[in-house]
């Protein structure tokens, strides 16, 4: 294993002071090191890892340094537009050092919606012309030759992190004043709904939490679209999933994924209808990869969903207040609820049980049955 702080401070010592980048959980070491001793001017949590490239683009450019950009690897779909038509050498030439996560390795054992873009994570850097290395304990020579490089070649260039690299560095996960936990917010949000209606959920703990909550009750998961990838784009799934059915379809989203590809939103409301039903349930952090803060607290999202076009955006920090504002939302057109939580998950918490494919099946089953 690697040292994560020698890491990091090998990393500056080469002038590599400016990070951009979504946490990733085999990063989180590192992500939570960077946090710590970086600036916030100089460690910027994106949107999403095309939103990293372009800073580290344009900082290269006002600068003359080179900017790191971490990400997962499921989110190099993502980047793979501003690499090839901003930073490629066919285009401007701007050098960065890519810090990519390697989930679904070959060989180790991974989550279903993991396992293509393992398959495939290296062949991508080779089909788009970016030199990459698995990074190892010989971390200092590698970073070496990454800097060479980039200033030789004037391009970008990735190191690739297997699981289990990194060291533990301890984690100072953000705080905030709100009562309720998630779980508890599905909880209640699953008792207020109806046997006819279903649930598109997002990426991450919020979908096993509601798979768990399911198992518990001994109730079936054919009206829950667990949305295991694909962040961001819960919310498009669900309106597409509303176009195609005249039932409510419940839209659970999380702040980091409502954050991740927020321009959906500017289309909902001039397509949805009034089945459509939107749920953001805010933590204020990407809690499902580490708990790094997302600027889900900084953001007035009740004002911007209104002023999008929403005709009603409820508020909720209570159990009680849930059970009092969902109901209202039902047979209304354009709703949303924005759920605040404190951050926090069971440490035995589980996932699916059932692959990607039994529940779509399950679900469209579910569908034609109505």
């Amino acid at each position: 294993m690697i040292n994560t702080k020698e890491f990091y401070d090998y990393l500056i010592e080469k002038n590599l002071d400016f990070f951009a980048g979504v946490p990733d959980s085999l990063l989180k070491n590192l992500c939570a090191c960077i946090k710590d001793n970086t600036d916030d001017s100089h460690n910027i949590i994106a949107a999403n890892e095309g939103n990293a490239v372009a800073l580290s683009a344009g900082y290269h450019v006002s600068s003359g340094k080179y900017g790191v950009v971490y990400m997962q690897n499921s989110g190099i779909g993502n980047a793979v537009n501003p690499l090839l038509s901003l930073a490629d050498e066919e285009v401007y030439s701007i050098p960065m050092l890519l810090i990519v996560g390697w989930r679904g390795e070959p060989g180790v054992k991974d989550e279903p919606q993991h396992i293509k873009q393992g398959k495939v994570t290296i062949e991508l850097f080779n089909t788009m012309n970016i030199e990459s290395l698995v990074l190892n304990e010989n971390y200092k020579e590698q970073i070496d030759y990454c800097y060479n490089y980039m200033k030789q070649n004037s391009k970008p260039i990735a190191l690739i992190v297997r699981k289990g690299t990194f060291e533990d560095y301890e984690i100072k996960k953000p705080y905030n004043n709100y009562t309720i936990k998630r779980e508890e917010a599905l909880e209640t949000i699953l008792d207020c709904l109806q046997k006819d209606d279903f649930i598109v959920s997002t990426t991450g703990k919020t979908s096993r939490e509601i798979f768990e909550i399911r198992e518990r009750r001994q109730e079936s998961h054919d009206s829950d679209f667990l949305t295991v990838g694909s962040m961001g784009h819960t919310s498009s799934i669900a309106l597409g999933m509303s176009i195609g059915s005249n039932k409510n379809i419940y839209c659970i989203d999380g702040d980091g994924s409502f954050i991740m590809h927020m321009g959906a939103f500017s289309i909902i409301p001039t397509v949805a209808q009034k089945n459509f039903k939107y749920i953001l349930i805010n933590n204020g952090a990407h809690e499902s990869v580490g708990g790094q803060p997302t600027v889900g607290f900084n953001i007035d999202i009740k004002k911007l969903l209104l002023s999008l076009g929403f005709n009603d955006v409820y508020t909720a920090s209570t159990i009680e207040e849930i059970k009092e504002y969902l109901p209202k939302m039902r047979d209304k057109k354009l709703q949303a609820l924005v759920i605040y939580t404190k951050l926090g998950s069971r440490d035995d918490l589980g996932r699916p049980t059932i692959s990607p494919v039994q529940n779509k099946k399950a679900m469209m089953d579910k569908f034609k049955d109505r």
